[in-house]
């Protein structure tokens, strides 16, 4: 796990200066080592965190002298051993141990489909000596960001946003369609937009070649169904618990490939108890495992301990649980903010950071039960999905979207503003349900937040703020092979015992009904969930500023109003409307855009 930055010129050299300040802005994703290599119009940086190959063999740029390839990647590749094994029959001969070297000479035997190969979380780029050929790439459930910017007759590539603005240059002009999405949709942003006009971003399963003449071929390589499939005609829901429980095991197991201890982060939820379980069920003896908690706040209970202790005692685990005040809070947000490739609001950005500050003490990599939620079926607006008419699109834009286009004509000024029989995100929904390859209005939600909601909001959010302290973090539900075998499983088993159900089934072999059976849970974070005190005065303090003043995004009058009404203001999912658009404002002042 690391972060790398690069370039690729056109009729020039390559910038190894701007190059190098980028990977500066990436030394807290990797602590533990830096290196540089350029060659012409192509110049590759890499911040490393040893966790496969602590020796200076693996460190990075990755060189293969023979195989002419460059090479700087950030995530796991977590069947290497396998591959190396296969690759060494070929007569490929290694000089470390590696998943880096496994990259370099996968794509030399098999080229751009040795993605299609690869278990793991990844995003590369790798540089032929010879052809000048530039290779990116990203991992199907786009765990691993990658962000793009056009200038200078150049492409510039980088593992967060803010190290593309170290580069210097990069327009920082707001997107209008980009702006309509976050204010619609969560804070999410899909690809290949990002807010910022100059910067883009590749998306999850592609991979994008680039030749010296700036020729360019992009392909998506990974789009599972999402309907049934001929080869599970017949099961029935024990068929069904039992191989997603089978799949999850491996996916699990997997994740522990590592040369540095693995740890799991336990909220005392299904998802995470689940694999708390599997791997304890697997030999894992003294498995390390954390949790946080907060003040409770309007009725809401600010921690999980009561779960975690359980599990914790349920499978003899080496627990460590923080309780984190308000002040703590409000002390990590400009830390949060700084770590945040693009705005996000949602309120546990600050607990992931703060969590990672403790865990990364001690550990460098850990699991989590990141993204069950949106492969199994476990929000609040899919059941009505289960019987929706049509295509579903309908249904789900009235679950989920934040704003309708009446209140984003008033919230924007007209600079920003898009007329509203375009409306941008309504229609992306509506394209997105109409693609082939999804049987019900269910299984179009599930793949629509599969493969965007789940990488621009969780996904994308757990990644910076856990690599912000040099943490890893691996995610066992979002195993390609699971996400596959969950795509075909029926939306009923999923919908069933209040959603997730087909996975609630799975674990009653394994965990305590108390925990199945609980209520959901979510962090309340009060500092950001509840604006009042100090938080409401920040939020404040940023819309009235004269930065705000300038950029004349906001129409005053609705600010004053979400500034009057700071606790009540919410989305239809509960989120605050004042903390959404402040947010905005703090991170382009924090960025200084």
């Amino acid at each position: 796990m690391c972060g790398f930055a690069g370039e690729l010129a056109r009729d020039r050299a390559a910038d190894v200066t701007a190059v190098e300040r980028m990977a500066a802005r990436l030394a807290r994703r990797g602590p533990d080592g830096s290196g540089s290599w350029s060659s012409g119009a192509v110049a590759l940086a890499h911040r490393r965190l040893k966790v496969i190959d602590l020796s200076e063999r693996g460190a990075q740029p990755l060189i293969d002298s023979q195989l002419g390839i460059a090479l700087v990647f950030n995530g796991c590749i977590y069947n290497y051993r396998e591959l190396r094994a296969e690759l060494e029959s070929h007569g490929y001969a290694f000089f470390s141990t590696s998943d880096s070297e496994v990259i370099a000479k996968a794509y030399h035997r098999w080229g751009t489909s040795c993605v299609q190969r690869f278990a793991g979380m990844f995003a590369f780029a790798l540089a032929e000596r010879d052809s000048g050929r530039l290779m990116l790439a990203r991992d199907r459930l786009g765990i691993k960001p990658l962000y793009l910017a056009e200038l200078d007759g150049a492409l510039r590539f980088g593992s967060t946003l803010p190290a593309l603005l170290a580069g210097g240059g990069v327009e920082t002009a707001l997107d209008p369609i980009a702006l309509h999405h976050y204010f619609s949709w969560h804070a999410v942003v899909p690809a290949p937009l990002t807010v910022l006009q100059g910067v883009r971003k590749l998306p999850p399963a592609t991979v994008l070649v680039v030749e010296p003449d700036n020729t360019r071929a992009e392909t998506r390589y990974w789009d599972p169904p999402y309907a049934r499939l001929p080869q599970y005609e017949g099961m029935g829901e024990g068929d069904w618990a039992g191989a997603v429980l089978g799949a999850l095991r491996t996916a699990a197991q997997r994740r522990m490939v590592s040369d540095v201890p693995v740890g799991v982060l336990l909220s005392g939820g299904l998802d995470s108890s689940l694999i708390v379980a599997l791997l304890a069920d697997a030999g894992q003896r003294g498995l390390a495992t954390f949790s946080i908690g907060f003040d409770d706040v309007a009725g809401q209970q600010g921690d999980e301990f009561t779960y975690s202790d359980l599990i914790a005692r349920e499978f003899a685990t080496d627990h460590l649980r923080w309780r984190v005040g308000p002040q703590r809070v409000l002390g990590a947000l400009d830390g949060a903010l700084e770590a945040m490739s693009e705005p996000m609001t949602s309120h546990d950005a600050v607990a992931f950071y703060l969590l990672s500050e403790e865990v990364s003490r001690s550990y460098k990599v850990v699991q989590s039960g990141q993204g069950a939620d949106e492969v199994f079926a476990g929000y609040s607006w899919y059941p009505p999905l289960g019987s929706a008419d049509g295509l579903g699109d309908d249904v789900y834009a009235s679950e989920f979207l934040d704003r309708d286009e009446q209140e984003l004509a008033d919230l924007l000024t007209p600079p920003y503003r898009i007329a509203e029989a375009d409306a941008p995100s309504r229609r992306f929904i509506t394209s997105h349900f109409a693609r082939p390859g999804a049987d019900t209005p269910l299984d179009r939600a599930l793949r629509l937040d599969t493969e965007i909601m789940l990488v621009d909001d969780p996904v994308k959010r757990v990644d910076n703020m856990t690599m912000a302290w040099g943490l890893e973090l691996r995610t066992p539900f979002l195993d390609h092979e699971l996400v596959e075998l969950a795509a075909a499983c029926p939306p009923e088993l999923k919908l069933a015992h209040g959603g997730k159900g087909v996975l609630k089934i799975a674990a009653r072999a394994l965990l305590p009904d108390a925990v199945i059976d609980r209520p959901k849970g979510y962090f309340p974070v009060p500092a950001v969930s509840h604006l009042e005190g100090e938080s409401l005065a920040l939020v404040r303090d940023a819309l009235t500023s004269a930065a705000a003043r300038d950029r004349g995004l906001y129409r005053p009058e609705h600010v004053a109003a979400l500034l009057a009404d700071p606790i009540e203001s919410r989305t239809p999912i509960g989120s605050s409307k004042l903390w959404q658009v402040g947010l905005l404002e703090l991170w382009l002042q924090h960025h200084g855009i």
